[in-house]
């Protein structure tokens, strides 16, 4: 009978990392929905980037309260969790506190975890109050509809209710230690939890059963919040890292160049060549199946790694000029249409198959989400890009999206259809005749 909390533990632990497994290797399947792009150069960079960015947080603290509070979760999330193992070590072999055999070095840990733990509970409240009370403005666009408003929130208490039975996890071992009882082996510091423990009752039966109540109920919890890690913003804490390792490190403002069109244009300019002979065999590429990108599978596997890494802040468009005037664009909106897309192109793939998705797609695009208004209302400024704490590009969805416009469908504004026409026929953007330019020095 000793064994079935031990049995019970190793059936939770291994249907959590399942499912959780099963999810994180759907994500990588969709993520490699998109086209491939080769971002293995510059590696120094890249890792310098990932370093100072996703690990450093250095792009959080650009505004200060929320970047320290952030810091403090996201410090509190990584060190609080080497707890995770000796509980998982406990849980299997029926142990209790493992580590403790560190003496010194075990009470320093567990007396840093508890500051960490009470840390990260007040930052989550501040988060909570600066969301539900203080109604900061980013938090409150349109595209915060129920679901990513509650998702921010769920999290919130996630945490909250996590910090909180960690602490009163121990301080119910703390009275335990102190009352001698049997299993509970004297361990550790409890700079926190040792105040809490005046307010639980002083009965060892009692106790007993709220620190077991407490630790199932404390793992059961960070269990369930790894495997909603997938359907959350929160899915950044692991993909903060490969995206900003694979971040672009082009100069902003330098645009891609599609290598077809570029060869029109060289052979266009070159005096000497001869724009109807056949090009050589060696010479021939493969045409593009698609100028731009109207869905998912047009855009790159970086661009659709961005969309599940975004985790919701605003920060993008809370700088973005065209929203600034009350523009429908949206940058957030985009990247959260763009990872809804490719979530929505996964359930038909694991309904009915990727080669059925490809014979037979659903007939929907990106296009029917992300309004034309959106696309032409950027401005290209790249503040959105710049802003990103964890170096999202949505920019570059939009500038793809404008391609297929332009180059597939020949649909653009009435202004830039006026402006590339005049180009094409008077070699400016303005409507005057090449030998009329200079009328203005007439006048």
């Amino acid at each position: 009978m000793s064994y079935i909390s031990n049995i019970l533990f190793a059936i939770l632990l291994i249907v959590g990392v399942g499912f959780f497994t099963r999810n994180i290797k759907r994500l990588i399947r969709n993520i490699k929905l998109g086209r491939d792009i080769d971002r293995s150069d510059r590696s120094s960079e890249r890792w310098k980037n990932m370093i100072s960015i996703a690990l450093g947080q250095s792009k959080m603290v650009s505004r200060p309260v929320a970047g320290i509070l952030h810091i403090i979760v996201y410090v509190g999330f990584i060190i609080i969790n080497i707890e995770v193992l000796e509980i998982i070590i406990d849980g299997l072999f029926g142990t209790h506190r493992a580590f403790s055999f560190a003496g010194g070095l075990y009470s320093f840990l567990i007396g840093s975890f508890e500051i960490l733990a009470f840390l990260v509970l007040v930052s989550v409240i501040i988060f909570w109050i600066r969301r539900m009370i203080l109604k900061i403005p980013r938090f409150w666009n349109k595209e915060m509809t129920t679901w990513p408003k509650n998702d921010a929130l769920n999290i919130l208490y996630f945490e909250m209710v996590l910090m909180s039975l960690f602490l009163i996890m121990n301080a119910a071992d703390f009275s335990l230690q102190q009352l001698g009882a049997d299993h509970y082996v004297n361990a550790g510091s409890f700079p926190i939890s040792s105040y809490i423990s005046n307010w639980l009752p002083q009965n060892e039966g009692t106790l007993i059963f709220i620190e077991r109540a407490a630790w199932w109920v404390h793992i059961i919890g960070i269990f369930i919040f790894l495997n909603y890690l997938y359907y959350s913003k929160h899915l950044h804490i692991l993909l903060a890292f490969p995206n900003t390792y694979y971040a672009n490190l082009e100069p902003q403002g330098k645009f891609n160049n599609l290598q077809s069109v570029t060869d029109e244009v060289k052979m266009m300019l070159d005096p000497s060549a001869d724009p109807y002979a056949a090009p050589a065999e060696s010479d021939i590429e493969v045409t593009p199946e698609k100028f731009g990108a109207s869905d998912i599978t047009d855009l790159s596997w970086v661009q659709l790694m961005n969309a599940y890494t975004c985790t919701e802040c605003g920060r993008c468009t809370s700088v973005c000029p065209a929203n600034q005037t009350g523009k429908e664009l949206s940058p957030r909106a985009i990247m959260m249409k763009t990872r809804d897309r490719a979530e929505e192109v996964g359930r038909l793939i694991d309904k009915d198959g990727l080669e059925n998705f490809k014979e037979k797609p659903d007939g929907k695009s990106l296009l029917d989400t992300i309004s034309n208004e959106e696309i032409w209302a950027c401005t290209s400024c790249n503040a959105c890009v710049t802003e990103c704490p964890v170096n999202i590009d949505p920019l570059s969805i939009i500038v793809d999206l404008r391609r297929y416009l332009v180059m597939e469908q020949s649909s653009a504004p009435q202004e830039l259809n006026m402006m590339m026409t005049n180009i094409e026929n008077n070699g400016a953007p303005w409507q005057y005749n090449q030998m009329d330019r200079l009328n203005w020095k007439d006048e």
